[in-house]
């Protein structure tokens, strides 16, 4: 790997170095790619949007503000931003019904965690199949907090939202996984 700092790479691109567009492509596709393909089924249309992803970056680079976010974070913005379009498009229009909740226990978030964290093969292969399901962003959420790992704060920005809101979304989603969860035993 090269020794070039973010820094580097950003100049490099600036000044449209070739050095600093393979870089950032050696340094960052694959994890880009990685992302999209848990949101987009198809192979070569996540490999598409990789390519857009940094094809955008590299024609935005002025656009960079390092001190809001590192060059990784700030690819997957741009990687989240063209997959949710990307999805938008070629998506048939699915409305969720959503229950309300009325009389409904809320349930904590450690008993949501330890639901949901259970290390068993069928109940891990059962939640991959309901996050599968989930709306997009629902999805993204998702595959950045716990496939990435990345905090609140770097999904926020990804995501454009606030990380208080980000945190309620999560909590609702996992809630949401839960629910499905309990219906789905219920009816075994």
């Amino acid at each position: 790997m090269s020794a070039l700092t973010e820094k580097d790479i950003v100049e490099a691109v600036r000044s449209g170095r070739h050095e600093g567009q393979t870089e950032m492509v050696g340094r960052y596709a694959q994890r880009i790619f990685a992302m999209i393909v848990k949101q987009v089924p198809d192979v070569m249309d996540a490999q598409e949007l990789t390519q857009d992803t940094l094809m955008r970056a590299f024609s935005h680079i002025d656009s960079y503000d390092p001190q809001r976010s590192s060059l990784s974070t700030w690819l997957c913005r741009i990687a989240y931003r063209l997959t949710l379009d990307f999805l938008k498009r070629n998506s048939p229009l699915i409305v969720p019904l959503e229950d309300t909740g009325v009389g409904q226990k809320d349930i904590s978030d450690e008993e949501l965690e330890t639901e949901l964290s259970t290390g068993r093969e069928e109940r891990i292969e059962q939640l991959m199949q309901m996050v599968d399901d989930l709306p997009a962003d629902e999805r993204m959420l998702l595959t950045l907090y716990y496939f990435e790992d990345r905090s609140l704060t770097e999904i926020a920005y990804i995501m454009g939202v606030e990380a208080g809101v980000l945190a309620n979304r999560l909590y609702r989603t996992r809630k949401k996984l839960y629910k499905k969860l309990k219906d789905e035993e219920r009816t075994i």
